[in-house]
């Protein structure tokens, strides 16, 4: 992400309990020995165990603790694929939904939790058999009619609408569903997209998805992924847009827009597909940017290895619609037309917050800090002949014209003590309301710096694309950057830690160094 600048319930089933037929008591019982009644009792629970079928569940956690969002995503299963069926209409502000989520159980469950932020739940089933459900602020928590065991698959519909909320973000961003001058756009970092569809919202429990979106006639939706096609109702007043997401996608980067917008799909030179969907308001600003697209992806894999995904693009939205850039999966989201900066900045999120994305939201600075750190990279590359200096200082050999990432570095260090950047530590930001601070951005990028000064560049640049290689489709943590710096740098183990200690955890303005 990157701020923008002219840059009912119903009740719950109870299961029958189990019963076990007794025969008419005898007028003349045998005496009982006194070791049978043991010897029975157990013969009993183990009867009664088996007509139960073993299952004993207990209810998933509402939250999964992480720092800064506690009550975000939930405990007990995970998703591996969403299926959202939505309709929409701006006249109305009205959102109608269907969510099939598949998932499995991590415990035996009595009971779970979906996150899902106002709207109206219409009805639930898990598995076809219809489950009870209760609210408490965002949290949905459903009563299957049936246990689930340990290592089962089930799959829970909602069916849901109203009229979707827009949250406002503990720094006073604005995410979930944004109502445009044509439309609506749908941006979820870090909640945001519990405001349009029922779900497991934390970054560590990516699937698939597929999305369709049914609009008024001279409307287009645009979601993540491949485009499935479209249709026109029979009547000819809607049109649904199908889009599938075969990778795995953490919820904050799904995202849906809606508008009149101008869309190309292409093919680059190296076969990736490409899917751009423009307001007409923003074409011609964007035209220029817009064609660097597949030179930025080239960059970007030369730099940081095979591209993920299947389809890469954009959507870029009227100015004023939204606040920031997002790195929504596959195609990021511009409000208005971006410079070239945050265009580069946007698409190596790709790599670096999309393919591998955090743990928790304490470890924004592996998707921020990378990516501003690849802005350096992109401007610094037009400098010298491309030789490997041995300090961190590879000039490049490209056509970009800007500082090198020394010279940027050196432009950050020199802002006095007051500065914000200084304010806290990168990999600890004090609160929520920080997470997306400069300390996240721009300090991030200066630990990346001193790792590059610390290993070399060539070894800094096997780390860049080794990184993102190994750990693709998942998430992870610091503690996992930093050990996997140290484990490729043996050498510079000790180097390496003193970097961790007074730049990403140390406070204030560190010494020159």
């Amino acid at each position: 992400m990157r701020p923008h600048s002219p840059h009912r319930p119903h009740s719950p089933h109870r299961p029958h309990s189990t019963r076990r037929s007794r025969s008419p008591r005898s007028a003349h019982r045998p005496r009982r020995s006194p070791l049978l009644a043991p010897l029975l009792a157990t013969l009993l629970a183990v009867v009664l165990t088996a007509c139960s079928g073993g299952v004993h569940g207990t209810p998933g956690a509402a939250g999964l603790r992480d720092p800064y969002f506690p009550r975000l995503g939930n405990g007990g299963y995970d998703v591996t694929h969403y299926a959202l069926a939505l309709a929409y209409d701006p006249d109305t502000h009205r959102l109608t939904g269907k969510a099939d989520i598949t998932a499995t159980a991590r415990q035996a469950l009595s009971a779970f939790d979906l996150d899902l932020k106002g709207l109206t739940v219409d009805g639930i089933t898990v598995d076809g058999k219809r489950a009870a459900g209760s609210r408490v602020g965002h949290e949905l928590k459903v009563r299957p009619r049936d246990e689930l065991r340990e290592g089962a698959t089930f799959r829970t519909t909602v069916r849901y609408s109203g009229e979707p909320v827009t949250i406002t973000d503990p720094d006073g961003s604005k995410e979930g569903w944004l109502r445009t001058a044509d439309g609506a756009l749908a941006l979820g970092e870090p909640t945001g997209s519990m405001a349009w569809f029922p779900g497991n919202h934390h970054p560590s429990d990516k699937a698939a998805y597929d999305i369709t979106v049914t609009v008024p006639k001279g409307l287009k939706a645009v979601s993540n992924g491949e485009s499935k096609g479209e249709r026109t109702s029979a009547d000819g007043r809607r049109t649904t847009y199908a889009w599938h997401v075969a990778q795995p996608m953490a919820s904050y980067l799904a995202t849906v827009a809606v508008g009149e917008f101008r869309t190309r799909t292409y093919t680059t030179a190296s076969g990736l597909s490409v899917h751009t969907a423009v307001d007409p308001h923003e074409a011609k600003a964007s035209a220029k940017v817009l064609a660097r697209l597949p030179e930025v992806i080239e960059w970007g894999t030369k730099t940081f290895g095979a591209y993920p995904f299947s389809s890469t693009g954009v959507i870029i939205d009227r100015e004023g619609d939204a606040e920031y850039a997002l790195e929504t999966q596959n195609r990021p989201v511009f409000p208005g037309a971006p410079d070239l900066g945050t265009f580069v900045h946007e698409l190596a999120h790709q790599w670096y917050g999309d393919s591998v994305s955090p743990k928790s939201w304490r470890d924004m600075w592996l998707n921020e800090g990378f990516a501003t750190y690849a802005e350096w990279l992109w401007d610094e590359e037009d400098k010298g002949d491309g030789e490997d200096k041995g300090n961190g200082e590879d000039k490049g050999d490209g056509e970009h014209d800007g500082p090198t990432a020394q010279e940027t570095f050196d432009a950050l260090y020199e802002r006095p003590r007051s500065d914000t950047i200084w304010a806290f530590p990168p990999a600890a930001p004090p609160t929520a309301a920080q997470i997306s601070d400069p300390p996240v951005y721009q300090r991030g990028a200066m630990v990346l710096h001193k790792v590059r000064r610390t290993v070399g560049d060539a070894a800094f640049r096997s780390l860049l694309r080794d990184w993102a290689s190994d750990h693709k489709y998942g998430n992870a943590s610091t503690d996992d950057f930093t050990a996997y710096a140290e484990k490729k740098n043996p050498g510079r183990a000790k180097e390496l830690s003193d970097v961790w200690k007074v730049w990403l955890y140390g406070n204030g303005k560190p010494d020159r160094g």
